[in-house]
């Protein structure tokens, strides 16, 4: 029966080494993303008629950068793995023993662009907004490290293009969740905001653009990808990453709504 399925090959995720440094599939796909950021912000500031200046985009990034591993680490370990923080502490500081939640990155995120907004005096939508369509390029990469690294797979298949992960002890044909995310996450959420970004937007509207796009295909992938072994379903055939990603349609949403009030009453008032 698995002749008629993909068969996936055995990966190392250790792309080379030299000494004690390796460089990993997972590692180079988010600096993939970093740069692609960094290029598409630049070109961004250039366009912005001195709203933004290059100098800025390195400054946000690597408050994005700082938001993103300490939110990611610390979203990991309370969403998924809070026994293990009430048993053992440092469990929070072990990073070498991965584990990282993009909704605790995010709020991260979130937290950086607040920081950044108050010390350069921008609005902190404003610097969502600026934000936004950055997200999904590191996203979608990132999704292309989990494929090849073979984790995060989808449950059981039997559609033409399942895979059978080399790394799957049952050994089940399964959906390639990680590039349903690529696609949806990754390539249609950035095609949108990238469209969004050509020309001026209300305030807030790529901010909450992202939010209800990224929760909303989060939900739909969230129906073909394998919930964690530790935790299953919290209830009925609903996961974790199903229960986090509502409140951000909701925020997203409401983020829109809050932009197009705050816009309206500076018109009024500028008249």
């Amino acid at each position: 029966m698995s002749s008629q399925f993909i068969q996936f090959p055995q990966i190392d995720p250790v792309i080379f080494s030299l000494g004690p440094l390796a460089v990993r599939w997972y590692g180079l796909m988010y600096l993939l993303g970093f740069i692609a950021a960094l290029f598409i912000a630049n070109r961004a500031a250039d366009r912005s008629q001195g709203l933004w200046t290059r100098d800025q985009v390195s400054d946000l990034l690597f408050y994005g950068f700082l938001g993103v591993v300490l939110g990611g680490r610390v979203g990991y370990v309370f969403f998924y793995q809070f026994d293990f923080f009430l048993s053992d502490p440092f469990y929070l500081f072990k990073i070498w023993e991965g584990g990282m939640s993009f909704h605790g990155g995010l709020l991260g995120v979130i937290t950086a662009i607040f920081l950044f907004a108050k010390k350069t005096n921008k609005q902190f939508l404003a610097v969502g907004d600026f934000v936004a369509p950055l997200i999904p390029i590191g996203l979608g990469l990132g999704r292309i490290g989990n494929f090849l690294n073979a984790e995060l797979w989808g449950r059981e298949t039997d559609v033409p293009w399942a895979v059978i992960f080399p790394n799957d002890p049952l050994g089940l044909p399964r959906h390639p969740s990680q590039l349903y995310e690529f696609a949806l996450e990754g390539v249609v959420l950035f095609a949108i905001l990238f469209w969004m970004m050509r020309k001026p937007r209300a305030l807030g509207l790529a901010s909450g653009t992202f939010l209800i796009g990224y929760g909303t295909f989060r939900i739909i992938v969230e129906f073909f990808r394998e919930p964690d072994a530790h935790l299953g379903f919290i209830f009925s055939y609903i996961s974790m990453g199903q229960i986090l990603s509502l409140p951000m349609v909701i925020a997203g949403i409401a983020i829109i709504l809050i932009g197009a009030n705050l816009q309206s009453k500076a018109k009024i008032n500028a008249g």
